[in-house]
């Protein structure tokens, strides 16, 4: 996973150190030398997570995470705090200040690099629901508002069964209006998770676990739909730091270490509850304003006009993305001998199937007729040919029931990378003759777009 990171240090040589080990990951890097130089690169390069020293001359690094958290422009970036001293009153002070971690110099690789996928793995998530909001606005609708700034009836479930321990957990988190709900086994808390009436806004888990796996819970939460956004938050103590980290890689979101300070648990509880309120806002508010004017009657899925504004604000804002264009084989005949309301509900089939085994992240559309687009965020070469096979298998590994028959309907499908492409009509159309060349290939199968087809030096 790489990303852009904007290293703040007003010390050459640390900042040097941290950019090298961050380019040896194969991150793009860039540096500044003080917090105002920090703020404006950070306005024009539009980093994915910024580095920030802490004690620097004329403005410290509280101040600017402050004034960068305040800017539309920069407030959804994720700010590390980068600091010689491990003291936790410095620490709750920048988690007031909207930072979302602390490491301590000198930075620890290991723990530098899972903290850096964690955060890149939730910046995806509400930078992808942030473009749809920018699609909205775009069509001429209001964007959603930020959550009103309280915290009265968040519901966070603790996996534990130390009883002291929750009693004091259940006290701190009383102060900010939540409430938490304790239980002992990974079992149960699985089970109350899948029930629809029960609505968490984060996971506790208490290490060690005496009955059940940390691991395999982190894994189970992002491996499900309904439970693949909700923050999860560790508590442990320092000498389990590998299997903090190893969580981190599985997709937790933050930790806490023993022994509790209640300030900086309820400042790190707070920013996890935060963006989950933010993220399910912009989920509501998109459903809500778009539900009518982008979305396709037929099958349910976004529309050609919703679809293609998407593309260009990926492309404008220069993200990686790779698109599909999907068409349904030999529909014309079909349609013609079985009629208008088979092809329908073939065509929603098609859709459901589509739309059930891409990204939670990516746009299934319609484009038109039996055509349909997928557009991918940061999907690179191999992820994009991964997910249009897994599609094409999708459709054609059983019939489709139209009522009076089971057809056997199968799709072609171009993919094409945007690379140093700033045209979506540019990238569809080479998505377009890639899938062309799929049905003069026999039909059935996934064809990429050639230099030729991108119009680009070979």
């Amino acid at each position: 996973m790489t990303a852009r990171v904007l290293v703040v240090d007003d010390s050459l040589p640390n900042r040097k150190l941290l950019e090298a080990r961050l380019q040896d990951e194969y991150f793009e890097v860039l540096g500044a030398a003080s917090a105002a130089e920090a703020i404006t690169l950070a306005q024009r390069w539009s980093p994915d997570i910024i580095l920030l020293d802490v004690l620097m001359p004329v403005m410290d690094g509280f101040e600017a995470c402050r004034r960068l958290k305040a800017q539309p422009a920069t407030a959804h970036i994720p700010v590390v705090m980068v600091t010689s001293l491990n003291d936790q009153s410095e620490r709750v002070c920048g988690l007031d200040a909207g930072a979302d971690d602390f490491l301590v110099k000198p930075v620890d690789q290991a723990t530098l690099f899972a903290r850096l996928r964690a955060l890149l793995r939730v910046k995806q998530v509400l930078d992808a629901w942030r473009l749809r909001a920018e699609t909205v606005r775009d069509l001429g609708f209001e964007p959603p508002s930020a959550p009103p700034e309280e915290f009265e009836g968040a519901k966070v479930l603790l996996l534990s069964d130390n009883v002291a321990e929750a009693a004091a957990l259940s006290g701190a988190l009383a102060a900010d209006g939540m409430a938490l709900e304790q239980f002992r086994d990974e079992k149960t808390v699985w089970a109350r998770l899948q029930d629809p009436k029960a609505h968490y806004d984060l996971v506790l888990t208490s290490l060690p676990m005496p009955e059940g796996d940390p691991l395999r819970l982190a894994s189970r939460l992002r491996a499900e739909a309904e439970t693949r956004d909700l923050p999860l938050m560790l508590i442990a103590d320092d000498e389990q730091r590998d299997l903090v980290l190893r969580a981190f890689e599985l997709g937790a979101s933050d930790h806490v270490l023993r022994p509790i300070n209640e300030e900086e648990l309820r400042a790190r509880v707070r920013n996890q509850v935060r963006r989950r309120r933010y993220q399910l806002r912009l989920r509501a508010e998109f459903d809500r304003s778009l539900e009518l004017a982008v979305t396709d009657g037929l099958t349910g899925l976004r529309n050609r006009r919703y679809v293609f504004r998407h593309l260009e604000s990926l492309l404008r804002a220069g993200t990686a993305c790779g698109v599909l264009m999907i068409d349904v084989d030999r529909f014309k005949p079909l349609n013609d001998y079985y009629g208008h309301a088979a092809g329908d509900a073939a065509l929603r089939e098609v859709a459901a199937r589509l739309r059930e085994h891409v990204r939670a992240s990516d746009i299934v559309a319609r484009y038109g007729g039996e055509e349909f687009l997928v557009v991918m965020s940061g999907a690179g070469a191999e992820e994009t040919a991964v997910i249009a096979e897994r599609l094409r298998v999708a459709i054609g590994d059983r019939p489709i029931d139209i009522g009076q028959a089971k057809l056997p309907v199968t799709v072609s499908i171009g993919s094409a990378l945007a690379g140093n492409m700033t045209e979506a009509e540019a990238l569809i159309a080479a998505a377009d003759v890639a899938m062309y060349r799929a049905k003069a290939l026999g039909r059935n199968r996934v064809e990429a777009a050639t230099a030729a087809d991108l119009r680009l030096p070979k």
